[in-house]
């Protein structure tokens, strides 16, 4: 195991499923490559429609987070799908994905948000929150995607709500481990 202080159990290093790049292997790291097979193998999106690991940086009242996308699938090249991964329960993930989701692309709104902890998995509409389907195989294939993409859009966020969203992800990412702290990274600035 690699010598970081950290809470979470670290065996070494892995290959990245999508990228096919070497990260650290934990955990939660597990659930995320399981992830991104489902969607490769089973969802059938390809390896070049997946993005991974997107960041939100954001800094309000003195704390400095960084929100991860773990995956962003692109229909028909437009961001169409924001996935993050969090262990445990989903609805308290909702809101931040949400939040992610009609930030992380200046153009326009993505559409879908999905949290999940890898056995199950929540789908939600970007424009209202509300579930559209419960399960990993509610996560949507390419074909699903043609019409959701075509009944929800992508239509700009008023620019106006944009900093409401940001600090939400402040508040709902702000990680603190049982030590009362946040989380040492490996190579963060504030770890």
């Amino acid at each position: 195991m690699a010598d970081i202080p950290s809470h979470h159990l670290i065996y070494g290093t892995c290959i990245d499923y999508i990228t096919g790049g070497e990260i650290i292997d934990t955990d939660d790291e597990r659930f995320r490559q399981k992830i991104a097979r489902f969607l490769v193998e089973k969802k059938g999106w390809p390896k070049s429609d997946i993005e991974t690991r997107q960041t939100i940086d954001t800094l309000f009242a003195d704390n400095f987070v960084q929100s991860t996308i773990d995956f962003v699938v692109r229909h028909r090249g437009k961001r169409f799908m924001i996935i993050r991964y969090g262990p445990g329960s989903l609805v308290t993930r909702e809101r931040s994905a949400i939040a992610a989701a009609r930030v992380l692309e200046p153009a326009y709104r993505i559409p879908l948000a999905v949290v999940t902890n890898g056995k199950d998995a929540v789908v939600l509409d970007t424009s209202n929150g509300k579930v559209l389907g419960e399960g990993l195989d509610a996560i949507p294939s390419p074909a699903e995607a043609e019409g959701l993409a075509k009944r929800l859009g992508f239509k700009p966020f008023p620019s106006e709500k944009r900093e409401r969203e940001l600090r939400i992800l402040n508040a709902y990412d702000k990680e603190v481990c049982c030590a009362g702290s946040p989380c040492p990274i490996p190579g963060a600035p504030e770890g």
